[in-house]
């Protein structure tokens, strides 16, 4: 008897032992700080590994893999820098396997694979970065799509002021992500919702909601190169997302309060859906697009007479060293040669959230004004 308890008090004592170096062990990786970013913009990445050989980190601000330094703790660190105020993807990577840093939370996840994110604030604050205003609302839904036949996630950013006065309606933009990405993509990543907030602030642009869906469709993934694989997202946007919205918020149903406007596929659905239901939506929008190629395309910019007549806005942006910005330059000729009034926003700059956040920036404030 005595043996068998001497036996469980052993055990005991090994299985809290076990615990406790566990318990530290997460502690002691919770109590890294990575990254650290300095004030004059430096940024330091951790990572313990003690048994790992190699450790390096892949920062969107400097080229190539940077490696890291080990000390007497497996604590492996390098600093980087200064880097340019921007929000930058990173990932570390151990013995020739990329992970992500575990110390930090903030990720920029696809479809199919993820990476950190990092802020390098700016003084003055940066446009995308979070300030001392009014803050609207970020509400998640999940719908029933009657025309997919699957439930999907919907992202809606209401203004500041939006709960208070129950008799105001607002017009609405639908703002779509691009190939890979997901629905909260634009609140992550893009800072959709800070962007407006810090507009809204200083009186640059008008109380406005969004909407932002999901843009994979499981019967036909889109294509790049064709407008009939963007039926499937129409449907489910006109017939399922827009009647949803309108049945949950105050917004106005007429086609002059109505935008679209998205991001590489996402800038691709949008001319194919805003120019194909020219009495849903008067304002469209196309950053970085993957335009849309074939005789169905060709078919609804045959009608300039009536592009003109209905759209307030067609807005087209893309950064020079984007590899779609061929595309974009002969869709800006074709629009040129046919008359049909636009505005061509070209930067400098590539496929890149920088690029994306900044014409956010400079496309909302032109929305849902009375002169074209």
């Amino acid at each position: 008897m005595r043996a068998c308890k001497s036996t469980h008090v052993v055990l005991l004592l090994l299985v809290w032992t076990y615990s406790a170096l566990n318990t530290e062990a997460a502690w002691r990786q919770q109590s890294i700080v990575s990254p650290q970013v300095y004030k004059d913009r430096r940024v330091t990445f951790r990572l313990r590994a003690p048994e790992a050989k190699k450790v390096g980190v892949k920062a969107q601000f400097q080229q190539g893999l940077q490696p890291m330094t080990r000390n007497e703790d497996g604590l492996w660190s390098v600093t980087l820098g200064p880097a340019k105020p921007e929000i930058y993807e990173y990932s570390l990577v151990v013995d020739g396997l990329e992970i992500v840093d575990p110390s930090n939370s903030w990720l920029k996840v696809w479809r199919k694979n993820s990476k950190n994110l990092l802020e390098v604030p700016g003084e003055p604050p940066m446009f995308f970065q979070q300030q001392q205003v009014p803050h609207g609302t970020v509400h998640i839904h999940r719908y029933r799509s009657k025309t997919l036949g699957v439930t999907r996630g919907l992202y809606i950013y209401t203004p500041p002021g939006y709960e208070t006065d129950q008799n105001i309606k607002y017009p609405v933009l639908y703002l779509l992500h691009g190939m890979g990405d997901t629905e909260d993509t634009w609140t992550v990543v893009g800072r959709a919702n800070v962007i407006v907030d810090n507009l809204l602030a200083k009186s640059k642009a008008g109380p406005l909601i969004i909407v932002m869906p999901y843009g994979h469709t499981p019967s036909a993934p889109p294509d790049m190169r064709s407008l009939g694989n963007y039926r499937a997202f129409e449907k489910d946007l006109i017939e399922d997302v827009i009647p949803y919205v309108q049945a949950r918020y105050r917004v106005n149903r007429d086609r002059e309060h109505r935008a679209i406007a998205g991001l590489s596929m996402g800038g691709g659905q949008a001319l194919a859906v805003g120019l194909g239901n020219l009495e849903l939506f008067g304002w469209v929008g196309a950053f970085s697009s993957a335009v849309p190629r074939g005789q169905e395309f060709d078919n609804l910019m045959e009608k300039p007479q009536e592009i003109n007549g209905k759209l307030q806005l067609l807005w087209v942006g893309c950064g020079k060293k984007d590899f779609l910005f061929q595309a974009n330059q002969k869709l800006i000729e074709r629009l040129k040669a046919d008359n049909i009034k636009h505005v061509a926003h070209i930067t400098d700059g590539s496929h890149q959230w920088r690029l994306w956040r900044q014409y956010l920036d400079t496309f909302v404030p032109l929305l849902f004004k009375t002169e074209k």
